[in-house]
């Protein structure tokens, strides 16, 4: 599976305008919500059950937040960048910028573990980081991320 398969240009957010966990959360749920066939309250739902059991904040400014659904069909991605940051409980509680939402369907047995640790890799690398932090749209954001198309 690729990025490219599972990224949907509709589910990319280039301007957060909320600055909480919450709001976020909403914010990402509904852009996301287009490529699937959940409800943007269920998917909001399911992340914030998630991020009870520990933030999916990982550090560095990035969050991860990832969920099952039985409505969702297939692993499916979105992102989120914040201009100025938002407080979201992360282990080094610094402020997040950038934000990839992870949905699988419920019975999805190891795939959202590939796709969450190739995202956790890309995220590793500075430069990537920093084109995606920069980046002045949605369609430069895609762009980004496309040319990061490896196989997960």
């Amino acid at each position: 599976m690729k990025i490219s398969e599972i990224l949907n240009k509709d589910s990319i957010v280039a301007n957060l305008e909320s600055t909480n966990k919450n709001g976020v959360i909403k914010e990402l749920a509904l852009a996301i919500s287009s490529a699937t066939k959940a409800q943007p309250d269920e998917i909001a739902a399911v992340l914030m059950e998630r991020e009870t059991l520990g933030s999916t904040g990982i550090g560095g400014g990035i969050a991860i937040p990832h969920g099952k659904l039985n409505s969702v069909e297939s692993v499916t991605v979105g992102f989120g960048l914040s201009r100025g940051g938002v407080e979201y409980d992360s282990l080094d509680n610094r402020l997040v910028h950038i934000f990839f939402l992870l949905l699988t369907p419920e019975k999805s047995t190891g795939g959202h573990l590939k796709v969450l640790a190739q995202i956790s890799k890309l995220l590793k690398k500075n430069q990537f980081k920093e084109s995606l932090r920069t980046a002045a749209s949605v369609d430069e954001i895609y762009e980004i991320i496309m040319e990061q198309n490896e196989e997960f």
